[in-house]
């Protein structure tokens, strides 16, 4: 038996890289496999549906079961007919991956608007539509007294979680998801859904410039199947994590521990400027310990 034996669900994205690897192990560990996209180029232009239609002939020449889908999930009729798919196709949904996404680096004074706003659209609003749709689904099914275990997982990013010169679309957008992620908690929880965030480092086409070739006979902690583990753990009924964000490469997954306060500066009274000047430029020294794991301590 799988781990996700009767789990019907969605993976956007997952004509290639990371997402393909989400669709082959989902569906080898059992579930039944939506498999959306649209089969367009790195900076998201052109579309083809050929690559969502050769991840589901691997599925189903493996003996399991997936379709097709090239909705647009930015589009709120496009993300409606996704969830659509999954419920005419096999009668029911359990899990969402939300895992789309382009690339447009640029500096903050060389980005266009558009590499601003293709950006923020495919990943914030790519996230959001089919998360809404989804929600919506199974609030109905709750009412209803169906026991779903629903569960989402949302791909982040530590360009947003860190930070990354070249990456103010991309960091902000992933860093928006990890948020989004949380929030979706709060209000989704009393439908019993359960939301995680992942920040993946794998080598796709996104990466392959910044990753080298894998060495051979050795393990590679850069190979996209890598993150299909930990997110399909994520997806079965019975896991207990919700509202976390992680970052996953190779064989370490680590948690992320959210925004928190770390020091302040007091008073009984409203700050005058003068007051400010003497006292505010200590928090200018203190030191944060982002536990960044590709870096040594004294790097931090």
């Amino acid at each position: 038996m799988g781990h996700l034996d009767g789990r019907v669900a969605i993976i956007t994205g997952a004509g290639r890289g990371i997402g393909r690897e989400h669709a082959l192990l989902f569906a080898a560990e059992g579930a039944k496999v939506v498999v959306n996209d649209l089969g367009g180029a790195s900076d998201g232009s052109g579309q083809d549906l050929t690559a969502a239609e050769s991840v589901v002939e691997e599925i189903r020449a493996a003996g399991g079961e997936a379709v097709a889908n090239g909705d647009d999930v930015t589009d709120s009729a496009g993300a409606q007919r996704l969830i659509d798919t999954a419920l005419d196709a096999f009668g029911e949904l359990h899990v969402l991956v939300n895992n789309a996404g382009i690339l447009r680096d640029r500096l903050v004074v060389s980005m266009s608007d558009s590499d601003w706003d293709d950006v923020i659209r495919v990943h914030l609003r790519g996230h959001f539509m089919p998360l809404r749709a989804a929600g919506q689904y199974w609030r109905s099914a709750h009412k209803e007294g169906k026991s779903l275990a629903p569960a989402v997982i949302n791909t982040a990013s530590t360009s947003g979680l860190f930070g990354n010169p070249g990456q103010g679309n991309y960091g902000a957008a992933k860093a928006a998801i990890a948020s989004l992620t949380i929030i979706g908690q709060m209000e989704l929880a009393r439908y019993g859904v359960r939301l995680n965030a992942i920040c993946p480092t794998a080598r796709t086409r996104l990466t392959e410039q910044f990753l080298g070739e894998a060495a051979d006979g050795a393990f590679d902690p850069d190979d996209p199947a890598n993150i299909a583990p930990f997110v399909a753990y994520l997806a079965t009924e019975n896991c207990p994590l919700r509202g976390r964000a992680f970052y996953v490469h190779g064989g370490a997954v680590h948690l992320f521990q959210p925004w928190s306060i770390v020091d302040k500066i007091e008073t009984d009274h409203r700050w005058t400027l003068d007051e400010l000047e003497k006292e505010a430029p200590r928090l200018a020294d203190v030191e944060f310990k982002l536990g960044q794991p590709w870096l040594n301590e004294g790097e931090q």
